[in-house]
């Protein structure tokens, strides 16, 4: 390793983390995972917050061991989750660990400011971004409401990656990808809107210059290189976001595709070169996010596995400790289309018991209620594919390109039954693959500031050539289109 050259990703999901080494030799791109940590959430005084100076000392432990290792690093990238962000006082110091989305402060926030600042409408067409209560503007807004001490005496305020990477260079950017998650940006622009931060009591100055993914920020700061035993090593702005890391990584050959980046959330969406923001998408409440190379991820959020997993930890041990492959077997051979439900109902967003609400909705539509967890695992994973189905119809009428072939990446595309599934209702051949789509794009983009590669469809083919992906061919036409027509009946009357 000595001899080779390698990219660090530093890449943070919202339960864990990891650093990732990788090269690309011979037209293929090569992983290892360095470290593993968890990322904690912490309650603390009625409030939820992440440990920033943790998730810091993790990425050094991991720069530590690679320098021990004498594994020669060309450059360094950081993604993260979306809309949290962090205060940097005067001085340059963090003025408190920063909130998380799930703090109880966002739960009215978004409905109080909709109704007293902004109409919700005038938000979108400027930002095109989806409604959630935890998007940056509502947990802003209600940080200004409770006369927040952090944010009250803050000079700059920068998003999770960069800060983290603020904390390695000294120098402070904002990310595209991850400030297109704050419902502050105008996609247009590509900029952050002065009227919306004014809305709530910000100037465009307390935030980062903007740059886009690709770009160098700066080199470790020399109490980084002291701490680590590196040089002066670039950092590099990725995809912030990591769902734009992700994206950035979907191994089509092509433009005529769709993604689902599959996981506890689905996100399906296309990639297009203008923001698409109108009477449907609004209606439908789609959102326009950040990508690379001036793209848009234009997407729809879904209530993905995290129905499954919520009620795997409600059922007896026995069940439990089955592997996913043996549970999700044994749904196989019960009754299909028996019990369906729309997963992204209100009602399963965070209920004391999901398969209750699961149950519930059941009872409610007047259908079968399933009761063993084959039964419930069965109606899980039927309705996600028709959920599939409807939004990929959907995304099919907001673009001229014909939509042949969808990809599934993430930890989802090693479930063999939804991708089939998912091919089966949609009609569209899958392509299940890779796993590792988010630390694969950081990578990427790293080697595209690095030129190593020129462009997007350069890393799509470096990522094709070295992905073993499986492909599911649509089957029972018939039958699909019968279920979808009851899911259709079933979700309107809900």
């Amino acid at each position: 390793m000595e001899n080779e050259n390698y990219f660090f990703a530093v890449d943070l999901g919202a339960t864990s983390g990891r650093t990732i080494i990788g090269k690309i030799d011979n037209g293929k791109i090569d992983l290892e995972e360095v470290t593993r940590f968890p990322n904690n959430l912490i309650e603390q005084g009625g409030h939820y917050y992440w440990d920033i100076h943790a998730l810091y000392f993790e990425m050094i432990r991991g720069l530590k061991e690679v320098a021990t290792r004498h594994i020669n690093i060309t450059s360094i990238g950081i993604d993260t989750w979306g809309v949290d962000f962090v205060c940097i006082g005067e001085d340059g110091a963090i003025l408190r660990n920063p909130r998380a989305y799930r703090d109880p402060i966002t739960f009215e926030a978004m409905d109080d400011y909709l109704k007293n600042v902004l109409p919700k409408r005038e938000v979108y067409d400027v930002t095109g971004i989806q409604f959630m209560n935890f998007n940056s503007i509502f947990q802003l807004y209600a940080m200004q409401r409770e006369n927040n001490s952090a944010l009250k005496h803050a000079e700059k305020i920068l998003f999770i990656p960069d800060a983290l990477s603020w904390m390695l260079t000294g120098e402070m950017v904002c990310e595209y990808t991850i400030a297109s998650t704050s419902q502050l940006l105008d996609p247009r622009t590509k900029e952050l809107d002065e009227k919306l931060l004014s809305s709530i009591g910000l100037q465009r100055s307390k935030f980062g210059r903007m740059v886009q993914p690709g770009t160098v920020i700066g080199t470790l700061t020399e109490e980084v290189q002291r701490l680590t035993g590196l040089g002066a090593i670039p950092v590099v702005a990725v995809a912030g976001h990591d769902t734009g890391s992700a994206v950035a990584a979907v191994p089509a050959k092509d433009e005529q595709f769709a993604y689902l980046s599959s996981g506890t959330w689905s996100l399906m969406g296309i990639e297009t070169k203008d923001a698409i923001i109108n009477d449907l998408s609004y209606e439908r409440n789609f959102t326009n996010e950040g990508g690379i190379e001036g793209t848009t991820r234009f997407l729809k959020n879904i209530c993905g596995m995290w129905l499954y997993e919520r009620c795997r930890l409600e059922w007896p041990e026995e069940v439990r400790r089955l592997s996913h492959p043996e549970l999700q077997g044994s749904a196989m051979q019960v009754e299909a289309f028996r019990s369906i439900i729309n997963p992204d109902d209100a009602v399963f967003a965070a209920p004391s018991s999901m398969i209750g609400a699961i149950q519930q909705y059941c009872r409610n539509t007047h259908q079968p209620v399933p009761e063993t967890p084959a039964e419930i695992c069965r109606c899980i994973f039927d309705s996600l594919a028709l959920r599939y189905r409807q939004v990929f119809t959907w995304l099919q009428e907001f673009t001229d390109v014909r939509l042949n072939t969808l990809h599934i990446i993430g930890g989802g595309s090693l479930n063999k039954y939804l991708n089939q599934f998912t091919a089966n209702a949609t009609g569209a051949t899958v392509l299940a693959g890779p796993q590792e789509c988010t630390a694969i794009g950081n990578i990427m983009l790293q080697a595209k500031a690095s030129a190593l590669v020129k462009d997007i469809w350069q890393m799509r083919n470096i990522i094709a050539n070295s992905t073993a992906m499986v492909k599911y061919e649509p089957q029972d036409k018939a039958i699909w289109d019968k279920a979808y027509e009851k899911f259709l009946g079933i979700t309107a009357q809900a």
